[in-house]
């Protein structure tokens, strides 16, 4: 990795407003003059992502597209859970880590000065049962193969809350995916978790981790300086 490029990541349940988040941040930076590069991990890192959605349309059946309030589907992948399916998972994911790594050290010698991703290997991670032994040994090794951002934001919601914004999956498996994601938080020691929160005050405490995060980091040092120079106050 470039010593003047930085990695921000954002993860959570659908609907708990990344994209709101990721374009209030990218703003921000790019009103200091930074260089920004974002990547979307399903179409940027994800290996055989089109199969993949075609195979997962054919034996599950489900809507596919992004839901809207004005336009709910019933999406049928990530929340089929059934341990053929997970070993499956197992071997995606590992490949996907492993061309993270590619990704991540090809970004870091771009002329960004800073990668958002949108999703990042935790939301993959976070489909899996993580209250079985067997998935947390995996987890923690793809944890230990991935590229550790320098911020890893977890935006936390309230799954009703989420699922009103962006009705996809149903409300059980919201639930479940919020607790995979703090229970992977607790492996990932690197993630913060920000939220529940108005879209304001995540809005605020986004900006004042990043800021905290990569005025600690090697390679923000020198593309940050006049961030650095910035009280925490002045974040808002």
């Amino acid at each position: 990795m470039s010593k003047s490029t930085s990695v921000i990541t954002f993860s959570g349940i659908d609907g708990a407003g990344k994209s709101t988040q990721i374009a209030a941040l990218k703003s921000w930076l790019i009103q200091e003059n930074l260089q920004i590069e974002c990547l979307t991990f399903w179409d940027d890192v994800v290996m055989f992502s089109r199969l993949r959605e075609f195979l997962s349309a054919k034996a599950f059946k489900g809507d596919q597209g992004i839901g809207s309030p004005e336009k709910p589907l019933h999406r049928r992948d990530k929340n089929v859970t059934a341990w053929p399916l997970i070993f499956v998972r197992f071997f995606l994911y590992l490949a996907d880590c492993i061309n993270l790594r590619r990704v991540v050290s090809k970004a870091g010698r771009t002329r960004a000065d800073v990668v958002i991703f949108d999703r990042y290997i935790y939301d993959e991670l976070a489909n899996l049962p993580l209250d079985q032994s067997l998935t947390r040994i995996f987890c923690r090794l793809v944890l230990k193969l991935s590229p550790k951002p320098d911020a890893a934001l977890l935006i936390d919601a309230d799954p009703e809350a989420a699922q009103a914004r962006k009705p996809e999956y149903p409300l059980d498996f919201l639930y479940r995916n919020r607790s995979a994601y703090l229970a992977l938080s607790a492996l990932a020691r690197e993630i913060v978790v920000i939220g529940p929160l108005t879209v304001e005050a995540t809005e605020s405490a986004m900006k004042e981790v990043v800021l905290t995060k990569l005025s600690r980091s090697e390679p923000a040092l020198g593309a940050f300086p006049q961030m650095q120079r910035r009280s925490r106050s002045s974040v808002k």
